[in-house]
C-alpha cells in the first residue's frame, strides 16, 4: 500500500472578507505540481482521503480541505459564505500552502469554486476534473426551488430525508451525512449566490476557455444533461460512471478513482509523447 507518510492534518487561519476562519485541510507535501481536491455540498474533505490508498497517486502531493460552512472548518460569519468567498478563501489556503500551479479535482460547488478562480487566474490551473460541477441553469433546480422556501436550510434537510426513498445512487448516504457535513446558517447566501451564477454566470463559456486539460466527470443517471455535446464537441474528456448518480465517489469509487488517475497519468506525459 501506498505510504501516507508525511501527512499533514491541521487547521489553518485565514481571515477572508473580514471574517475569521480555521480552516480544516488535510495535505502531503512533495516535489511534484499538487493536486487540489475541493469537495461539494454536503460532503467534506474526506471524501478524498482514499488517495492515500491509490498507488497511481503515490507520493504526489495532495491538498483538500472542508470549505466555509462544511465539514470540521470553523467560520465566524456563516451569512457571509456565497461563492465569491469560497474562491477567495481557496486562493488564501493556497498561498498558506505554498502552492502556485496546481491540478484541480472539483466536485459540484467546489468545482465551481474552482471553475472561478481558474477563470480569474488561468495560468495557475494545470488541469481540471469537473465532477458534476454547476454549469448551467439545470443544474441549480433544486437550490433554485430551496430558495422559494421560507426556511432554506430547513428544506433542504427535508429534501436529503427524502432522498433516502429516491431511486438515486448515493441518496442514503448523503442524506445521513448532511446534518454533519453542512452549516445551516451558510445555505441561503449560498445558494442565491450559486443561482445567480448558474443563471448568468456564463459558465459554460469560462469553463470552455480555459486553457488547460479538462475532464467533465458525472453519473450515469445525468447521461441527459444538454450541455454534455458541446463539452464534448469542445475537447472536454467527458467520463461517465456507470452505476452512479451526482456521488459517484460514494456510488462508484473504483471507477471515479480509475477515471481521475488516468486522466492525471495523460497529463504528465510530454506533449510530444501523445501523438
Amino acid at each position: 500500500m501506498p505510504s501516507a507518510d508525511r501527512v499533514v492534518h491541521e487547521h489553518v487561519p485565514l481571515r477572508v472578507h473580514g471574517v475569521n476562519l480555521k480552516v480544516a485541510s488535510v495535505r502531503r507535501e512533495g516535489a511534484d505540481d499538487p493536486v487540489v481536491f475541493l469537495h461539494g455540498f454536503g460532503t467534506s474533505k474526506e471524501d478524498y482521503l482514499d488517495v492515500l490508498q491509490r498507488h497511481d497517486f503515490a507520493g504526489r502531493p495532495f491538498l483538500a480541505y472542508d470549505a466555509p460552512g462544511a465539514g470540521a472548518t470553523e467560520c465566524a460569519d456563516l451569512g457571509a459564505v456565497d461563492l465569491p468567498f469560497l474562491v477567495d478563501a481557496l486562493r488564501g489556503v493556497l498561498d498558506r500552502a505554498g502552492i502556485g500551479r496546481f491540478h484541480v479535482v472539483g466536485h459540484l460547488t467546489g468545482a465551481l469554486t474552482a471553475l472561478l478562480l481558474a477563470h480569474q487566474e488561468p495560468g495557475r490551473v494545470l488541469s481540471f476534473v469537473n465532477i458534476k460541477g454547476i454549469l448551467a441553469p439545470e443544474d441549480c433546480t433544486l437550490s433554485r426551488e430551496a430558495l422559494h422556501h421560507p426556511d432554506p436550510a430547513a428544506f433542504v434537510f427535508t429534501l436529503a430525508e427524502r432522498s433516502r426513498a429516491t431511486p438515486c445512487y448515493g441518496g442514503g448516504l448523503y442524506a445521513a451525512n448532511l446534518p454533519a457535513k453542512v452549516r445551516r446558517g451558510a445555505i441561503p447566501t449560498l445558494f442565491r449566490s450559486m443561482v445567480e451564477l448558474a443563471d448568468h454566470g456564463d459558465l459554460l463559456r469560462k469553463f470552455l476557455s480555459l486553457p488547460c486539460s479538462r475532464m467533465y466527470l458525472y453519473g450515469e443517471q445525468f447521461a441527459g444533461l444538454s450541455y454534455l455535446p458541446l463539452l464534448d464537441a469542445n475537447g472536454v474528456e467527458l467520463a461517465e460512471i456507470p452505476h452512479s448518480g451526482q456521488l459517484p465517489l460514494y456510488s462508484n469509487p473504483v471507477a471515479t478513482w480509475r477515471q481521475i488517475a488516468e486522466f492525471h497519468a495523460r497529463q504528465l506525459i510530454p506533449a510530444a509523447r501523445r501523438w
